[in-house]
């Protein structure tokens, strides 16, 4: 009988550890699943290229999740999405994009995101954009009257943008404080400020027949019209880097520098400088390859890793640029 009753409490015992374990593991997998959808539940921001990431951080900080699926020193005109990325914008609360054609194999995803019920912005067709100016104007040979969508080269287009972004953020992200983003966003816009402010001190050094633009591709038209140069032409003929220059668009385009007297190309970090080195053999070596950061940030510690950072170095570089190239005619 002794050892009958032992046994039944063995296995009570027993069967109260399974019970126990069995609890556990529901508390667990409760507390995994919400650990899994915390992120999902908190408010979500999907942002595509890497520029406008950094300017959306600016003025969310902590009062959303930001999720940039452009990687650093990526081509927003090539970049594209894996399923989990396409997902993720099907799951946001809104949608920042550049629009304008910028993100082509991009565009599909943020229109299913929309047709979903997401909420989109898209940046560049809010801030008046230009159109590309014809060839014989220094213009892409295949982009004349077409949006411009590289936009970010002017910082007073990328502060509407940040005043307009942040209307977005309040209206469709729920649970953030407005007062907080109001507040961010005014901040960032007068360091934007500054940054127009010393760009055009940075800028005074080149005298206004100096202000010459040749560059890898149609990416400066907005400095350009902001900052009073002129863009000569582009080695690339085209606002997008997925086209390819014939050899008489390389022909073109060193008779208008050498008519101009330019003696410096500026070519994007991100994209080979193959074509640039072209010119500068066709020239008899007497231009310089200038590098800057034009469509991509960089990752930390690389010279443009915020969007502030890449707008003063790519000024300090063209003004040097130019500067020696005018020395070297």
């Amino acid at each position: 009988m002794k050892w009958t009753a032992t046994k039944r409490r063995v296995r009570v015992y027993g069967a109260r550890l399974r019970s126990l374990g069995v609890g556990l593991l529901a508390l667990m997998t409760v507390a995994a699943a919400s650990g899994c959808t915390a992120d999902t539940d908190q408010p979500g921001i999907v942002v595509t290229t890497n520029i406008l990431g950094d300017i959306t951080r600016e003025i969310v900080g902590d009062e959303a999740d930001v999720t940039v699926l452009m990687k650093p020193n990526a081509d927003p005109h090539s970049f594209g999405l894996s399923a989990v990325q396409a997902a993720e914008l099907e799951r946001s609360d809104l949608v920042v994009h550049n629009g304008l054609g910028l993100e082509a194999n991009v565009l599909r995803h943020v229109d299913a995101a929309r047709e979903s019920g997401v909420a989109t912005f898209a940046a560049g067709e809010a801030v008046d954009p230009l159109t590309f100016h014809p060839a014989d104007d220094g213009g892409p040979a295949d982009g004349a009257g077409q949006p411009d969508p590289h936009f970010w080269t002017d910082p007073d287009r990328v502060r509407k943008a940040v005043r307009l972004l942040a209307d977005q953020v309040i209206e469709h992200v729920d649970g953030v404080d407005e007062s907080v983003i109001r507040a961010r966003a005014d901040r960032y816009g007068e360091e934007l400020t500054d940054l127009t402010t010393w760009m055009e001190k940075s800028f005074d050094r080149i005298p206004e027949d100096g202000r010459a633009l040749v560059t890898n591709h149609h990416v400066f038209g907005y400095l350009a019209d902001r900052f009073g140069f002129e863009v000569i032409g582009a080695v690339i003929p085209s606002g997008t880097t997925l086209a390819s220059p014939s050899s008489s668009d390389l022909r073109s385009l060193t008779v208008a520098m050498r008519q101009a007297g330019v003696r410096t190309v500026f070519a994007d970090s991100s994209q080979p400088t193959r074509l640039a080195e072209v010119l500068r053999t066709e020239l008899g070596g007497r231009v310089r390859v200038v590098e800057l950061y034009s469509e991509s940030l960089t990752a930390k510690g690389q010279g443009a890793d915020t969007y502030l950072r890449m707008m003063r170095a790519n000024t300090t570089a063209m003004t040097d640029g130019l500067a020696q190239g005018l020395t070297d005619i």
